[in-house]
C-alpha cells in the first residue's frame, strides 16, 4: 500500500532495547514481540513510512545498521554494556548508555523523528529520556506510544516461586511508564482491564488493538507438501508447541497430559510424535526450564513421544505449523498469544488455555478449545477429542483460517497510523511534507 502525502512525511524511533526483531525466535528473550516489532516495521515501510528500530548491540560482528525490514526500515543495533547476550535483569544497567547511543546516532544521520513507539518497560523508561532531551533541544513535543507485551503483576500473580516473580524495579518503571507514555496499546480487552485494576492506569490513554499476522507467510499449505518440507514422516501425526522454553508457558502440563493419553488410550498416541520448538536442548549446559523439561519427559516415559527441535527460522515455522494436526498453548498467562493466531492461518486448530489473550483470541469450539491452565486433564481430553475426531480436526481448520483473515496486517496497521496521526501535531506533518517537496 502507497503512502499518503501526510504519512510519507513521517519518521517513527522504534525502540525494542532488549531483543532485536531480527533474532531467530524460540531464544530466551525472542517471541511474540520480536515478531510484532519487525511485522509492524515493514508494513508500515510498505506506506511510506520511515521506521528506525533501536536495540542493543549483542554481538560486535553484526554491523550497526541493518536494512533487512525492507524499504523505509532499518535495524540499529546500540552498543550499550558488553555486545554479547546477558541476563533480561542486567539490561537495565545500561539504559542510560543505550539512551547516549541513540541521541548520538539521531544527530549523526540528522534525523529528527515525528514519534516514538517502545516496546516492553525498559524501552518505555528510555523513550522517556529521549523526550526530555529532543523536546529541550528542539522545542518540539515527541509523543510516545508504549506497548508492554507483558506486565511484571501479571508475572506475579501465576509465579509459583520467587525466581519467577518480576523484580520490584519492573513494577516501579511500568508504573513510570504509563504516567509518561501519551497512549498505550493493548492487545485485548483482558490487558486493557489489567492495566486499569492493577495499574490504575488513565484508562484515556489506552486503546486496544491486536497484533496481526503476516498471511502471505502464514497460509494454508497441504499437509503431505508441509511434512516433507519440515522433515516430518508422512505417516506421523504430529502435535505441536512452539514458543520460549519457560515456566509460564506450561509445556509441563502438555508433556503431562500426553502421558495421560499414552496411559489410558495408547492407540490413540500409535503413530503420533509431540514437536517441542523453542530453546537448544542440546547445549552442554541447558538452562534449567529447558532441563527440568526434559527429565520430565524421562520420568514420564513418553521420551519416544516428544522431541525437542530446538529455535527455528519463521522461513521454516509455517510448515510445521500446517503439518500439524494441532497447536498447543498451555500458558500460564499470554497478553495476547502470537503462536495461535499465526497456527490459525495455516487451517491448524488451536487448543489454549482460557487466560489473557487466548480468551478472545482462540474462539473455543469453533477454532479450537479452551482448556484450564495447568490441568493435564483437561488438555488430555481435548487433545484426544482432535486426535480421534478428523472431521472436527477440519472443520476448525476451516474455521480458524476465515478468524485469522480478520487480523491481516494492513488492516492492523491501519489502526496503528491512525494513532500516530492523531499524535502528531498537523503542523509538523505539513512542515516536513512541504521539506520533501522541493
Amino acid at each position: 500500500m502507497a503512502g499518503t502525502a501526510e504519512q510519507s512525511s513521517l519518521r517513527i524511533a522504534m525502540l525494542s532495547v532488549h531483543t532485536c526483531p531480527l533474532a531467530m525466535l524460540g531464544g530466551k528473550k525472542t517471541g511474540g514481540m520480536n515478531v510484532y516489532v519487525r511485522d509492524l516495521s515493514r508494513e508500515l515501510g510498505r506506506r511510506g513510512i520511515q521506521v528506525d528500530v533501536f536495540t542493543r548491540s549483542q554481538d560486535d560482528c553484526v554491523p550497526q545498521v541493518s536494512h533487512d525490514l525492507g524499504y523505509g526500515g532499518r535495524v540499529v543495533h546500540i552498543p550499550a554494556g558488553p555486545e554479547r547476550p546477558i541476563p533480561l535483569a542486567e539490561v537495565g544497567n545500561y539504559l542510560d548508555e543505550f539512551v547516549d547511543g541513540v541521541l548520538a546516532f539521531a544527530e549523526a544521520q540528522q534525523a529528527r523523528y515525528d514519534l516514538i513507539h517502545s516496546h516492553y518497560w525498559l524501552s518505555g523508561l528510555v523513550a522517556g529520556r529521549l523526550r526530555e532531551v529532543w523536546e529541550r533541544h528542539e522545542r518540539r513535543r515527541v509523543p510516545i506510544v508504549q506497548m508492554f507485551h507483558t506486565l511484571g503483576h501479571m508475572k506475579n500473580r501465576i509465579a509459583q516461586n520467587d525466581a519467577g516473580r518480576a523484580a520490584p524495579q519492573r513494577i516501579a518503571g511500568e508504573h513510570e511508564v504509563l504516567g509518561l507514555a501519551d497512549r498505550i496499546v493493548v492487545s485485548t480487552p483482558a490487558e486493557q482491564a489489567q492495566l486499569n485494576w492493577l495499574y490504575g492506569a488513565d484508562m484515556s490513554k489506552v486503546v486496544v488493538i491486536p497484533p496481526g499476522v503476516d498471511l502471505e507467510r502464514f497460509q494454508p499449505v497441504a499437509r503431505p507438501v508441509a511434512k516433507q518440507i519440515a522433515g516430518i514422516p508422512k505417516e506421523d501425526r504430529n502435535i505441536l508447541f512452539a514458543g520460549r522454553i519457560e515456566r509460564l508457558k506450561g509445556i509441563d502440563t502438555l508433556l503431562r497430559a500426553m502421558a495421560l493419553i499414552q496411559a489410558r488410550r495408547p492407540e490413540a498416541v500409535a503413530g503420533v510424535s509431540v514437536s517441542i520448538i523453542g530453546g537448544d536442548p542440546w547445549s552442554d549446559d541447558p538452562d534449567e526450564e529447558m532441563a527440568r523439561l526434559q527429565a520430565l519427559r524421562q520420568e514420564l516415559g513418553i521420551h519416544d513421544l516428544v522431541t525437542f527441535l530446538g529455535s527455528k527460522d519463521q522461513e521454516i515455522l509455517p510448515y510445521y505449523y500446517a503439518a500439524a494436526e494441532m497447536v498447543i498453548v498451555p500458558s500460564h498467562y499470554e497478553s495476547f498469544g502470537l503462536v495461535a493466531l499465526e497456527a490459525m492461518a495455516t487451517g491448524t486448530p488451536v487448543i489454549a488455555s482460557e487466560v489473557g489473550g487466548l480468551a478472545f483470541l482462540v474462539r473455543d469450539g469453533e477454532t479450537g478449545f479452551h482448556v484450564p491452565s495447568r490441568d493435564p486433564e483437561a488438555l488430555a481430553e481435548r487433545i484426544y477429542t482432535l486426535l480421534s475426531d478428523r472431521n472436527c480436526r477440519k472443520q476448525m481448520g476451516r474455521n480458524a483460517i476465515a478468524h485469522a483473515s480478520q487480523y491481516a496486517w494492513p488492516r492492523i496497521a491501519d489502526q496503528i497510523v491512525a494513532l500516530y496521526a492523531g499524535l502528531v501535531p498537523r503542523e509538523e506533518v505539513r512542515r516536513k511534507a512541504a521539506e520533501q517537496s522541493y
